[in-house]
């Protein structure tokens, strides 16, 4: 779907979703006592759900639940079975239940839902694009965000759980909870998993054959993967047991710490977590450990389970550490310098959405590129700038108290603020205002002037910036004949003014030397476009991606990525004459990243070869052989087109 249609179908998803939150009487959901059968020839699903919530509105005449579209309702009681009124729309996957007199706030009700259906993977999702609910014959997953069962409050609303899943001889369920093993007639078997803890219960799988069971740094691991992921069981343990122990020294001690992983299908998330369950798809697997996604899932039973988002306008909070975990743990395995460069990569997602404010997001739409963008993306940034801010000790501090002082509850920014500002003595309203309930970010510019004094030099400069109710402490470096010196100064509104008394004679001044602060530069506003470009490139939106190009190469001709992507997109559109500029133009250019030289040759190669100049391909490829570069298989690719001309696949060409 090109991506103008898809934001067209998430702006309507969302816009229709709001509408339906505020049509939506108030209640708090307490427990789901769930009976619900699995049959993985049929691909079918039936299922019993009584859910128990209390009232949180005066004179409630009907309440609404979430359900995903392929389950038909055949039946709604309530406590004394009595059938009430209940009506679908299919818009917003929404159950409406209506009762025959009003109710009063404060009122505990129970409503059982009776339902079937089936789920083949291929039905539209609650959540456009994602794969949440399959039933195959040797293997089935259904995810909370599938809406398998009737849904209130979806991410927001923590509850308790019975959930009883019943599936033939042969086949194992895998959820979160305590478990409990019974057969049943014809040859069945009902799994009963009980969570005692309010959190979001209700993403199960149901596997065949027995798990590899890792045991790693004292956390055992029980791994589901299938075909040819079954290779990779053995080295995600291993990292499992790593990546758990080192978040277990930053956010404290998880709700469960050995886990299960289960492998699912692609067009599924690339992960998804509930307690002690961590679900992956194949192509996230790959064929070498993904330690980041590793991070960013087990780091989800701190932040996510064991305190979640008390409304979607605050997921920056669980989306953004989980985030900040795969950093940390990339500082971890291979030093500081490398996260560096990955805060970098996330600044530069953060940039690439201009609004709303993180304050506002559940406008966008759930699992979209810009919804993550927002809230892990953005989310990390704003971990990370907070803690240049209240530094090292207090943040990590932060990190261990949080979850700890709120297990098995939800939390809003202003709990976070709170805490924040309790540990450091220090009112953080400004740091919250500008990175949560704001948009934008500055581009610093400063100027300066030396003077020598009776002690050495005095530096007197000026930072300008274009966001009036900006404020930040930034640092400041002074290179100079000696040690550098370094100072941290109030950037406040448009102007700031400082004065820097030196020892030896500066050389240079940089502002922010560390990249703490989210903010615009030349370089950064290249690489964002670039990323843009790219995002369209995803959906197929050439014309918008060509136009992300020439902004970046309008700020910097001699970029080589920028070049190098142009190329990629008039390839793709078969105008090869102006993809083999393109790639000239990049082989001329930068050469940042150094990949860029050996597959400017490789594509050079291929359009030489579609165009019927043999020679002059084969040239290009032996000129990629010789950059000895081995990025995504260059090597293989060049040697193979150099024995046998590179043959056109179609309209895409590769």
């Amino acid at each position: 779907m090109s991506r103008k249609l898809w934001i067209a179908v998430a702006v309507l998803g969302t816009v229709a979703s709001s509408f339906a939150q505020e049509g939506r009487p108030r209640i708090d959901v307490e427990h789901y006592v769930i009976n619900a059968e699995i049959n993985p020839n049929t691909q079918s699903l039936a299922g019993t759900a009584s859910v128990r919530f209390t009232t949180q509105e005066d004179r409630i005449s009907s309440v609404v639940f979430e359900l995903h579209n392929a389950l038909n309702v055949s039946k709604v009681e309530d406590e004394s079975g009595r059938e009430l009124g209940a009506s679908r729309s299919r818009n917003d996957f929404t159950v409406r239940v209506a009762f025959p007199e009003a109710l009063e706030k404060g009122k505990t009700v129970t409503l059982t839902f009776r339902y079937d259906g089936v789920l083949t993977g291929k039905e539209e999702s609650p959540v456009y694009g994602v794969r949440f609910a399959s039933i195959q014959s040797d293997h089935s997953y259904l995810l909370y965000p599938a809406r398998w069962f009737p849904v209130s409050g979806y991410t927001e609303d923590r509850y308790t759980a019975e959930i009883k899943v019943t599936v033939p001889a042969g086949n194992k369920v895998i959820a979160g909870g305590s478990e409990q093993v019974a057969q049943v007639t014809g040859g069945k078997l009902a799994y009963t998993f009980t969570t005692r803890q309010p959190a979001f219960p209700g993403s199960i799988a149901v596997v065949q054959g027995d798990p590899l069971r890792i045991a790693s740094e004292g956390v055992t691991s029980d791994l589901y993967f299938r075909d040819a992921a079954r290779e990779m069981a053995g080295p995600y343990g291993q990292e499992a047991g790593k990546v758990m122990t080192y978040l277990t020294s930053v956010f404290g001690l998880p709700p469960q710490a050995n886990l299960t992983f289960v492998q699912t299908e692609n067009g599924a998330p690339n992960g998804y977590a509930t307690t002690g369950v961590i679900f992956l798809s194949p192509r996230s697997i790959g064929d070498k450990v993904n330690s980041r996604l590793l991070a960013n899932q087990i780091a989800r039973q701190w932040w996510g389970t064991l305190l979640s988002a008390e409304s979607r306008n605050h997921l920056w909070i669980t989306n953004g550490a989980a985030r900040y975990a795969e950093l940390l743990y990339v500082a971890q395995a291979n030093g500081p310098a490398a996260m560096e460069n990955e805060v970098r990569e996330t600044y530069i997602e953060a940039l690439t959405v201009d609004s709303p404010p993180l304050i506002q997001v559940s406008r966008v739409e759930d699992y979209s590129p810009e919804f993550w963008a927002l809230t892990a993306g953005k989310g990390a940034a704003v971990y990370h700038m907070l803690r240049s801010v209240i530094g090292d000790e207090k943040f990590f501090q932060l990190l261990k108290q949080l979850p700890e002082k709120h297990a098995w509850q939800s939390v809003n920014t202003g709990d976070l603020r709170k805490a924040a500002e309790e540990l450091t003595a220090t009112n953080l309203q400004y740091f919250f205002i500008q990175w949560i309930e704001s948009t934008g970010a500055p581009e610093f510019k400063s100027e300066y002037t030396i003077f020598r004094t009776q002690k050495g030099f005095r530096v007197m400069g000026k930072v300008t910036q274009d966001l009036d109710t900006f404020r930040m402490p930034v640092d400041l470096k002074i290179e100079t004949e000696g040690n550098p010196e370094e100072k941290r100064i109030e950037v406040v509104g448009t102007s700031s003014e400082f004065i820097v008394e030196t020892f030896g004679k500066p050389k240079s001044v940089t502002l922010d030397p560390n990249n703490r602060v989210l903010r615009f530069s030349n370089p950064i506003r290249v690489a964002v476009a670039i990323r843009r470009g790219e995002q369209f490139v995803e959906v197929g939106e050439f014309g918008d991606a060509l136009k992300e190009y020439s902004k970046a190469l309008e700020v910097d001709r001699n970029n080589s990525l920028a070049q190098y992507r142009v190329g990629e997109v008039f390839f793709k559109q078969s105008n090869y004459q102006s993809a083999a500029n393109a790639f000239r133009e990049a082989l001329n250019g930068s050469l940042d990243p150094a990949w860029v030289e050996v597959w400017s040759h490789l594509n050079l190669g291929m359009i030489f070869d579609i165009t019927g100049q043999r020679e002059r391909a084969v040239n290009e490829y032996k000129l990629a052989v010789r950059t000895k570069d081995n990025t995504q298989g260059a090597q293989e690719i060049a040697a193979k087109y150099i024995n046998e001309p590179y043959q056109r696949k179609g309209a895409d060409d590769r």
